[in-house]
C-alpha cells in the first residue's frame, strides 16, 4: 500500500512538473528562431545571407575548436568551454557589428532628414526625394536607397518599395522615418518637413546624450571583461601541465572548472545585462 501512495504521489509531482519540464513547443518555434537569425543578420548588414548556412557555420567552428583544443589541452570540461566559446563568437561579432551599424546610422540620420526634406521643398514628389539620397545622402545608406530608386523605377509602387528599403535599413529611426512618408503619401498633409526636422532634432538630442553615457562605461565594461578573461588564461596555462590536466580531469576537477564556466557566464551576462544601454525596438515591422 505504501508502495502505491509512493508512486501515486511521484507520478502527481510529474504532472505538476510537466509544463515547466517538457513545455508545449510550438511547430511555428524553429521558424522564429530562423527569423530571429535573420533579423540580427539584417541589422548587421547582411540582409542576403542565409540564417540555417549561419547557424551550421557556428556550429562547425565550435565542433573545429573543441577538436583542436582537445590536441593541446587534455581537460575534457575546458575543451567543452571552448568550443561553447567558439561557436558563440560568430554571434558575439554578428550582434558586435549590428550594434556598431546602428551607431553608425545614429549620426547620420539627421543628415538623411535634413537632405529628404530639402528635395521636398524643392519640389520633388516623394519617390523623387527619396530616390534622390542613393546620390546626395549619407555614404552608408545610399546602397539601400539606390535599390529602392532601381525597384520604383520598375515597379512605380511605392509602399512594396519603401517595405524593402525598410527591410535592407533594419533600424528603428529609419523605420519612424519611412513610415511618415508612407502616411504622407497616402493621406497627404503639408506638415511633413515640419515633422521630419522635429524627428532629426529628437535623434541628434539623444545620441549626445547616449553618447556622453557609453564613454562614461566603457572603461567599467572593459574591466570587467579583462577580470572574466583573466582566469581563464591562467587556467588554460595550468592545464598544459600533465599533473595539472590530470587533476582536472577527474570528477571533482570536472566539477571545479564546470562550476566556474556557470559563474564565469552567469557574471558576465548579469554585468551586461545591468550596464547595457536600453536599445530602441523596432515598431513597424
Amino acid at each position: 500500500m505504501s508502495v502505491l501512495v509512493a508512486v501515486l504521489a511521484g507520478a502527481g509531482v510529474l504532472l505538476v512538473a510537466s509544463p515547466f519540464l517538457w513545455p508545449v513547443r510550438s511547430r511555428e518555434a524553429p521558424r522564429v528562431r530562423l527569423a530571429r537569425v535573420h533579423d540580427l543578420l539584417a541589422r548587421a548588414g547582411l540582409a542576403r545571407a542565409s540564417a540555417s548556412g549561419f547557424l551550421v557555420v557556428s556550429a562547425l567552428a565550435g565542433l573545429a575548436a573543441g577538436a583542436g583544443a582537445l590536441a593541446v589541452l587534455p581537460v575534457a570540461a575546458l575543451d567543452g568551454a571552448i568550443a561553447l566559446v567558439v561557436a558563440a563568437l560568430p554571434w558575439a561579432a554578428l550582434s558586435w557589428r549590428a550594434r556598431a551599424r546602428r551607431r553608425a546610422h545614429r549620426v547620420v540620420w539627421p543628415d538623411l532628414v535634413d537632405h529628404l526634406v530639402s528635395g521636398i521643398r524643392a519640389g520633388l514628389s516623394l519617390p523623387e526625394a527619396v530616390s534622390a539620397l542613393a546620390g546626395v545622402g549619407p555614404a552608408s545608406t545610399r546602397a539601400a536607397f539606390a535599390a529602392f530608386a532601381r525597384d520604383y523605377a520598375t515597379s512605380a509602387r511605392f509602399s512594396p518599395c519603401l517595405d524593402e528599403l525598410k527591410a535592407a535599413l533594419a533600424d528603428p529611426v529609419a523605420d519612424r522615418i519611412v513610415e511618415t512618408l508612407r502616411m504622407a503619401r497616402e493621406v497627404g498633409g503639408t506638415e511633413l518637413p515640419l515633422v521630419l526636422r522635429s524627428l532629426a532634432a529628437y535623434v541628434r538630442e539623444q545620441e549626445a546624450v547616449r553618447a556622453e553615457l557609453e564613454a562614461r562605461q566603457s572603461w567599467v565594461v572593459n574591466a570587467a571583461r579583462l577580470g572574466v578573461t583573466a582566469p581563464w588564461v591562467v587556467l588554460g596555462l595550468l592545464a598544459s601541465r600533465p599533473e595539472a590536466a590530470a587533476a582536472y580531469n577527474s570528477p571533482l576537477g570536472s566539477v571545479v572548472v564546470g562550476g566556474g564556466i556557470a559563474i564565469t557566464v552567469l557574471a558576465y551576462r548579469l554585468m551586461m545585462l545591468l550596464g547595457r544601454l536600453p536599445e530602441e525596438g523596432r515598431w513597424f515591422r
